[in-house]
């Protein structure tokens, strides 16, 4: 399987945290999310809310790739939105 492919668990409380630290609403993260993604790669990805709202609600498991789409709207390493088991 291709590492972004790769399903992970990210959390989705730190999603929100970010979010709300930034004052944004959910389309302005979607918005971010599109901005870094044109200025990385010249392609405006995103993800749509409602995966948004399935990843700070309920913790979906998503692609890797879509992992590091949200880390780049936050400008942060996408580790750092990874669910750690206790």
């Amino acid at each position: 399987m291709e590492e972004d492919q790769r399903l992970v668990v990210p959390d989705g409380h730190c999603v929100r945290r970010l979010r709300h630290e930034r004052a944004w609403s959910a389309s302005a993260l979607v918005r971010a999310i599109s901005l870094a993604s044109e200025r990385a790669t010249g392609l405006r990805r995103t993800i749509t809310p409602s995966l948004l709202e399935g990843v700070e609600e309920r913790n979906e498991r998503i692609p890797w790739a879509t992992l590091r789409l949200i880390a780049g709207g936050f400008d942060c390493d996408p580790t750092e939105l990874l669910r750690r088991r206790v």
